[in-house]
């Protein structure tokens, strides 16, 4: 018998939207209840950073920056310029700076720049991990603390859909800062790229990337929520609320007991990057929502993604979807692929392109 735990599920929706071009500055004539917030702007924030993923503030302006295929870690100053602090990696797509340090992912390994705006020319490097699964099917990462101060690291599925003897696998890892005290925290996770912190719960939030080769329109892509350490979100017997698997379906352990996800994406959108929204130049809509990257689709008859989406949150519920940016499209080519989204200082969101090698700020303006 199949037991599976009920939060909320939220139907997919197909969205018709301008597309934003992207190399100049768009601007959008917004209100919200009568609340003058002025116009949203899209500009390019930075270029020429070769296939930039994950991002992560340090203090104030200074940013640092992770890759996939350019194998580098990037620090971008206050003013803009880009310093390679780190190259010849395996696959750094995760980066998380805190309290001085900055830790980053490289598949097999976890790497501490210790105090590293101290040492940018002259990095000091230790090897927390080293003993992590090899795979680079869905083995670059995303990093990072949680507010227990403990690290948190997935282990994505090492493959499209398949069981695995070992249990690492298709899990997000929690352990102690120097890599001790490893513990499964959640499984039956595909391969997520991006999760954050509720600013007022503590609870994990996180997307998730659905199996290919089911057509066009399934399964779904996944936002869920963590409420507890230990539970189980399905994969590979069970895709986004109900959906059976065709093959792992009637594999799955007696009373298996699984989340549903608390929002439903299109299948292929590619869900990335997430962060809550907590600063303050967006209109109030938009405070304590969650903006996601969507990468893209790949391998789907007609591209579907390219774009950032905001979800509303409501009493710990997601409740609605909007397309913020994007999506980067003009027909079936592509312009930008966004990755990850990070709040600025200043209130303004920052997004990865690693396709075109920008990175956007998107912000309201008087």
């Amino acid at each position: 018998m199949m037991v599976k735990q009920t939060f909320w599920k939220q139907p997919n929706y197909l969205f018709k939207v301008l597309i934003v071009v992207p190399l100049l500055v768009l601007n959008c004539q917004n209100s919200t209840n009568g609340q003058d917030v002025g116009d949203k702007k899209i500009e390019i924030y930075l270029e020429n950073i070769d296939n930039v993923r994950a991002l992560d503030f340090a203090e104030g302006w200074g940013l640092f920056a992770g890759s996939r295929n350019a194998g580098k870690v990037y620090y971008i100053s206050p003013e803009k310029e880009i310093k390679t602090i780190q190259s010849g990696l395996n696959m750094p797509v995760g980066v998380d700076y805190f309290e001085g340090n900055l830790y980053v992912t490289a598949v097999s390994r976890i790497l501490r720049f210790k105090d590293i705006l101290s040492h940018l020319d002259n990095p000091v490097v230790e090897v927390i991990r080293d003993d992590l699964p090899t795979d680079t099917w869905h083995g670059w990462r995303y990093i990072k603390i949680g507010p227990d101060r403990k690290i948190y690291l997935p282990i994505g599925a090492p493959c499209n859909v398949c069981e695995n003897e070992n249990p690492i696998y298709a899990t997000i890892l929690r352990m102690e800062l120097d890599g001790s005290g490893q513990e499964i925290f959640a499984s039956g996770i595909r391969n997520t790229v991006g999760f954050d912190w509720h600013p007022v719960t503590g609870e994990l939030w996180f997307t998730d990337n659905g199996r290919d080769n089911l057509g066009d329109e399934l399964p779904p892509d996944e936002l869920n929520r963590v409420s507890g350490a230990g539970l189980n979100f399905g994969f590979p017997y069970v895709h986004g609320a109900d959906i059976p698997d065709p093959d792992f379906y009637d594999k799955r352990p007696e009373g298996f007991l699984y989340q549903e996800p608390v929002f439903s994406f299109s299948a292929h959108v590619a869900a990335l990057g997430m962060r809550f929204y907590t600063g303050t130049m967006f209109p109030s809509k938009y405070h304590g929502g969650i903006f996601v990257a969507q990468h893209g689709s790949w391998n789907r008859s007609s591209k579907i993604g390219y774009q950032v989406v905001f979800v509303k949150i409501e009493n710990n519920r997601a409740v609605d979807m909007e397309i913020f940016a994007g999506p980067w499209l003009e027909g079936e080519t592509t312009i930008s692929r966004p990755a990850d989204v990070v709040v600025a200082p200043d209130g303004s969101l920052l997004v990865s392109d690693d396709y075109g090698d920008r990175i956007y700020r998107i912000f309201y303006e008087k």
